[in-house]
């Protein structure tokens, strides 16, 4: 299951997302998506957990969770369709 994290601040790390995640089962792939031209942190991520499961633990519990002083949303990604 795929999962659209938002609202993090411009500092947060990958390495700190997938350790979070980490601590609710398997993480397949943690993609913190970049400014191409800048090289910041967007404020958001995506986190693909393989355990549907695990995925809906790790969203009930993180949701609404402050990290690093955001509050931040965890969310089901929608698929992108063109």
């Amino acid at each position: 299951m795929k999962l659209i994290i938002r609202n993090l601040t411009r500092s947060t790390t990958e390495e700190e997302i997938k350790a979070l995640f980490q601590g609710y089962g398997t993480v397949q792939s943690c993609d913190l998506v970049l400014d191409k031209i800048t090289g910041g942190s967007k404020g958001f991520a995506f986190v693909e957990m393989p355990k549907p499961g695990e995925a809906k633990a790790a969203m009930k519990n993180l949701n609404s969770m402050i990290l690093a002083g955001n509050k931040i949303r965890v969310k089901k990604a929608e698929d992108k369709t063109d």
